[in-house]
């Protein structure tokens, strides 16, 4: 069985999903805390990196991880303009939280520029990992980006990127691209059923809790 492991940077997750000594990176965070994500790393087998879309705070250092591991880094294929580029899928905010945290985070959006990993592979819903020596699936979980993806690993564990927030409680994104399909990719995720639901930004909570 799955362990999901959970590195906390500044405001931003990262985690490992881990069985046995094989692991996958479920993003990478930012530039300042590449050495924590590297002692991390460092105590598994790493055999993959996937994106769960491509802003810097996920994405900064999926390209030196990927050199460093000789791994590759999977992203859904919606989301690879964004390394070019945060203007090609601007954010709206939802609510007050929103609006905060939009102004504290659209300079590093605008501004950071990500390195685009050379070892890139493209996945898409249900496609299974387990040749990566771990037990998950992709899902496709649109709204804060087009190409934002998820994994449900082992029916217990649900790694959602930025398609839900816990920046105060659990809910919608509170930055999001798309929000009809934000409102559906919640509702997607509550469907799946018991669950913990692992954050880029905020604690896990069990599902539904939104």
């Amino acid at each position: 069985m799955a362990e999901v492991i959970r590195i906390k940077g500044g405001t931003d997750n990262c985690y490992l999903v881990v069985e046995g000594m094989n692991a996958i990176l479920v993003d990478t965070s930012s530039k300042k805390s590449l050495d924590k994500v590297i002692e991390e790393c460092d105590k598994y087998d790493l055999k993959l990196i996937v994106l769960t879309h491509t802003h810097f705070d996920h994405a900064d250092n999926a390209a030196e991880l990927s050199r460093k591991y000789n791994v590759p880094v999977a992203i859904h294929k919606a989301d690879e303009g964004i390394f070019t580029s945060y203007k090609k899928q601007p954010l709206i905010p939802r609510g007050a939280v929103g609006r905060v945290v939009l102004k504290l985070s659209l300079k590093p959006l605008r501004e950071t520029k990500v390195e685009k990993p050379e070892n890139l592979i493209y996945v898409q819903e249900g496609d299974d990992l387990s040749t990566y020596g771990v037990n998950a699936r992709v899902l496709e979980l649109p709204g804060h980006t087009n190409g934002s993806i998820g994994l449900d690993v082992d029916g217990k564990h649900l790694l959602v990127g930025d398609a839900l927030d816990n920046w105060v409680k659990p809910g919608v994104a509170h930055l999001y691209h798309d929000l009809e399909a934000s409102r559906k990719t919640a509702e997607k995720i509550r469907a799946l059923g018991e669950r913990t639901v692992y954050y880029g930004h905020g604690k896990p909570t069990k599902n539904g809790k939104f």
